[in-house]
């Protein structure tokens, strides 16, 4: 009768470890198929990425007059700008100062030290553009955003801020080239006042048709 009992309890701890083996072998089949499935999407999607960034039709830099600012803690910090996911548009809020005129401004940040503030590039009321700051650096432009993304100032005449057919030419030609370098899209094109609310630039804050419009005209480009 023992011995029966010990051949039974024997047997049955034969089964369990069977199923236990069938079991782990199981979850390794299924484990090595998801990662099989992991890898083939990742490597999907890198070929994907790279068609289409190939297929994307290179976009030429615009004529840029290069004018940095000097070094300084309130205007060109110098600190590296390592990744770009958005690119900014901002209006000056001073009507009729050209390109210069801003670009001095943030200059004289160094001596004034009233305030920190730049932008990567000025497009003037005459379809002129000024670097004021490497690409691989920060500006003062966005706060909590300026590690990670590019501004650009606009000047403009009207005091509703609206932007002369020269200014906005020359933005949709800046703003192209650069979600081509830094493979973006349209949609990654922000106002200022998208990140935090300031009502900049004016124009297509209170007109979000108009902002509209320039996202279009940027999928065309």
């Amino acid at each position: 009768m023992r011995q029966e009992q010990k051949r039974g309890r024997s047997r049955r701890e034969r089964e369990r470890r069977k199923r236990q083996r069938r079991k782990k072998a199981f979850l390794i089949r299924i484990l090595a198929l998801a990662v099989v499935l992991l890898f083939g999407i990742g490597m999907g999607f890198g070929i994907y990425e790279i068609i289409r960034r190939a297929k994307r039709e290179p976009v030429d830099s615009p004529k840029i007059l290069e004018e940095l600012l000097t070094e300084n803690p309130y205007s060109r910090p110098g600190e590296a700008l390592e990744k770009v996911k958005n690119i900014f548009v901002h209006y000056t809020a001073n009507p009729g100062t050209s390109a210069e005129q801003n670009r001095s401004y943030f200059e004289n940040l160094k001596d004034t030290q009233e305030t920190s503030a730049s932008a990567h590039f000025i497009i003037g009321y005459d379809g002129e553009i000024i670097q004021c700051i490497p690409r691989e650096e920060i500006a003062y432009a966005v706060k909590g955003r300026n590690y990670d993304s590019i501004s650009i100032e606009c000047c403009h005449l009207a005091k509703d801020g609206s932007f002369t057919d020269a200014t906005y030419q020359s933005l949709l030609h800046l703003v192209d080239w650069l979600l081509y370098e830094y493979d973006l899209q349209p949609e990654d094109v922000l106002r200022h006042y998208d990140a935090g609310g300031k009502p900049c630039p004016l124009y297509y804050v209170e007109h979000e048709d108009a902002w509209e419009r320039l996202l279009e005209d940027l999928k065309q480009d």
